[in-house]
């Protein structure tokens, strides 16, 4: 087995891997998509340099041939093809960059970070491989803890504008995992549509991430650049030899699937309509640098009725699933207080929540958690992020799951 090793300390506790670790004598000592735990052993392997099988390596050197040839036959800039060298130059596999804070929040980043990484270049030889990997990672995540999975990824969503289409891209994959099982999907349907969720906007990714931090709402001729991506992405997937027929319906109509009933429709069709309920959703949650995030009540509403105003299959499915108040959206009680949901309830309208603001206006010394089944506790608005006067650190927040 060839095997390289690591430069030592390049990789940290709590990371999600993307590759495997091995021992100098090729042992495996943990696999892809799993965090590496914070023992002892373990920062002593991560002092003295772990090992990794030398086919991964090159791996990132043809990527970095591919992608330098086509920017060549593009004509890019030397100083284009400078900074492209400066970022995929690395001759072993990238660790995911540092980050602090607790387990949760900083897996989540690298997720994040990860979701970036693969989404932004379909034309790598191992893409599908690592796009499969991402997929996994997050599942096995949500599976371990959803509701403080969704809580992470719906407050994130209602933050900055920066990197929104791998934001959405996770966000998409956890509402149409959540929403699939509440109806109790196969294993394999579901991911089928979570590889749909991931890449149906495989290639306006990065038109999506400048759009978001414009000041100015979209002109036409952005518009029109934007109109037909579904059909790009599905054309790109099958070109990089993706012949699941579902998948690729559900990403080139992800946009167009119509209002109506779910039954009765080809299995492409029907996860097309689910994904453009989820991708609604998600976009309502998230700013833009012309716009405001809306509350999750009006996100909820902009999905529950569909495109005649009539209640919507699709949306009611998505709203059964994550509730009319998800994990990580922001709330008014009744007796005044401000606070964050944590948990969903035994209804879509009476989740836990975790009071941040008393009802004088001053933020709590700790958070209190609330039952509002209550009637002093009940629910009485759904709050956009900006209507709330308090940074929620989910540090603390995490803590309480």
């Amino acid at each position: 087995m060839d095997l390289v090793q690591l430069p030592s300390n390049s990789l940290r506790v709590g990371q999600v891997l993307t590759f495997s670790l091995r021992d100098a004598a090729g042992h495996l000592l943990f696999a892809a998509g799993h965090p590496l735990p914070d023992t002892p052993q373990v920062r002593e392997l991560l002092a003295r340099g772990p090992w990794v099988q030398a086919h991964e390596t090159r791996e990132y050197q043809r990527a970095l041939a591919h992608k330098l040839d086509t920017m060549m036959l593009q004509g890019a800039s030397l100083s284009a093809l400078a900074n492209a060298k400066a970022e995929y130059k690395p001759t072993r596999p990238m660790p995911l960059p540092a980050a602090t804070g607790p387990a949760h929040t900083a897996i989540w980043a690298d997720l994040q970070w990860h979701a970036q990484q693969v989404l932004r270049d379909p034309h790598r030889p191992d893409f599908l491989l690592r796009l499969a990997q991402l997929l996994d990672t997050v599942l096995s995540r949500l599976t371990q803890q959803p509701d403080a999975s969704l809580a992470m990824l719906v407050h994130d969503a209602g933050q900055e504008p920066l990197q929104y289409s791998a934001r959405h891209a996770l966000l998409s994959l956890v509402l149409a995992e959540m929403t699939t099982r509440q109806l109790g999907w196969s294993e394999g349907r579901r991911r089928t549509l979570g590889l749909a969720a991931l890449t149906m906007n495989l290639d306006s990714a990065a038109q999506q991430d400048q759009h978001a931090l414009r000041p100015e709402a979209l002109a036409q001729a952005q518009r029109e650049q934007l109109a037909g991506h579904g059909d790009r992405a599905a054309a790109t997937l099958q070109g990089i030899g993706v012949d699941d027929e579902a998948w690729l319906v559900a990403v080139r109509l992800h946009h167009d699937a119509g209002p109506g009933p779910l039954a009765g429709r080809a299995d492409g069709e029907l996860m097309a309509r689910l994904l453009r309920r989820i991708d609604v959703y998600g976009a309502r949650l998230s700013p833009r640098r012309n716009r405001r995030a809306l509350s999750a009540a009006q996100a909820a509403r902009a999905v529950y009725l569909d495109e005649l105003q009539q209640p919507d299959e699709a949306g009611a499915a998505l709203i059964k699933a994550i509730g009319l108040y998800p994990p990580g959206s922001l709330v008014r009680l009744a007796n005044g207080e401000e606070g964050m949901v944590l948990k969903r309830g035994h209804s879509a309208s009476e989740p836990q929540v975790a009071a941040l603001i008393g009802r004088s206006g001053s933020p709590l010394t700790v958070p209190v958690l609330r039952d509002t089944r209550l009637p002093a506790q009940a629910i009485s608005a759904s709050l956009a992020p900006h209507e709330v006067r308090l940074r929620v650190h989910m540090d603390a927040m995490l803590k309480l799951y």
